[in-house]
């Protein structure tokens, strides 16, 4: 009897340990995502007075495909890519083409500590939209999370009665842009690979950008200024994905994106240091109140 103890004992240990090292793993990688998150923000800053947001799109897009394809290649998943669910990848790619243009056009707008708090948002959207596309019940505590988190907004954005903040507005609806965008990406993991997925995404997105950006007839062109800023730009974009991705793969959701919140106070530190971005006691706090409601819903979920 003691023998078999001592051997279930073992068992658990050497399994606790395994997670333990799973989870170091995939906190790297989140940090890698965070990393790649903050680089896109400070790269899109520096070049929002050259180019319009449609045109940041469109070469992180060719940049980006062109990386997506090579990796293919290499790496032999090209096979991967098929038309099979392409409705839903196209609806997806619009939903996310929306989301990440007014997220760029918000870059130069608003503190980047008020952009992050609101695009942190997009988890309490998942939510309320969840059982629109999944069909999951939408339940009383599910509600209190929302509301919990709409507080939060309210403090971080401070909306005043006859005026309107167009940056502001353009990262809230950017939110929901990401959230619809999760939700479907979602679906298709179950039966797409990684591979299709980011295919789709950047070669939807070059086709997208350039209808967008050459509406008018005239699409800027990068100069020596803008291409070093660019070429950040469409790196972080893919391996935001990937390390994001690679990170929910080794631990769970409720494990991963606790560690994604110290993005916040990051970006919060690096718009002091460079944008002389003071630091708003509100947007603090109500930074604090949506990271609670997400991390309550996270545990909810385990």
């Amino acid at each position: 009897m003691n023998d078999g103890y001592v051997i279930e004992k073992t068992e658990f240990t050497v399994k606790l340990e395994h997670s333990k090292i799973l989870y170091r793993q995939a906190a790297l990688w989140m940090i890698g995502a965070i990393i790649s998150f903050i680089t896109m923000a400070i790269a899109g800053r520096a070049v929002s007075d050259e180019l319009d947001t449609f045109e940041i799109m469109l070469y992180r897009s060719l940049i980006g495909f062109l990386i997506v394809i090579s990796f293919a290649k290499v790496t032999q998943t090209y096979r991967e890519i098929n038309f099979q669910q392409f409705s839903m990848h196209f609806i997806r790619n619009i939903f996310h083409f929306m989301g990440q243009n007014l997220w760029f056009f918000a870059l130069p707008l608003i503190p980047l500590a008020q952009l992050f708090a609101l695009e942190f948002t997009s988890p309490i959207w998942v939510v309320l939209l969840a059982p629109l596309f999944l069909g999951e019940r939408l339940t009383l505590r599910k509600i209190c999370i929302a509301v919990l988190g709409f507080i939060g907004v309210l403090i971080v954005a401070r909306p005043e009665i006859g005026t309107l903040n167009i940056g502001i507005i353009a990262a809230a609806v950017a939110a929901i842009g990401f959230a619809t965008s999760a939700i479907i990406t979602r679906k298709l993991t179950a039966t797409n690979s990684l591979t299709k997925i980011l295919f789709f995404l950047t070669g939807l997105q070059i086709i997208f950008g350039l209808i967008c950006a050459g509406y008018d007839g005239k699409i800027t062109l990068p100069t020596y200024d803008s291409m070093p800023w660019l070429i950040p730009i469409g790196i972080a974009g893919l391996t935001a994905h990937f390390c994001l991705t690679k990170s929910l793969t080794l631990a769970p959701a409720s494990i991963v994106m606790p560690v994604d919140f110290v993005r916040l106070p990051l970006i919060a530190i690096i718009g002091m240091l460079f944008y002389s971005e003071p630091i708003d006691i509100l947007v603090v706090v109500g930074a604090i109140i949506i990271l609670l409601a997400n991390y309550i819903n996270l545990n909810h979920n385990k």
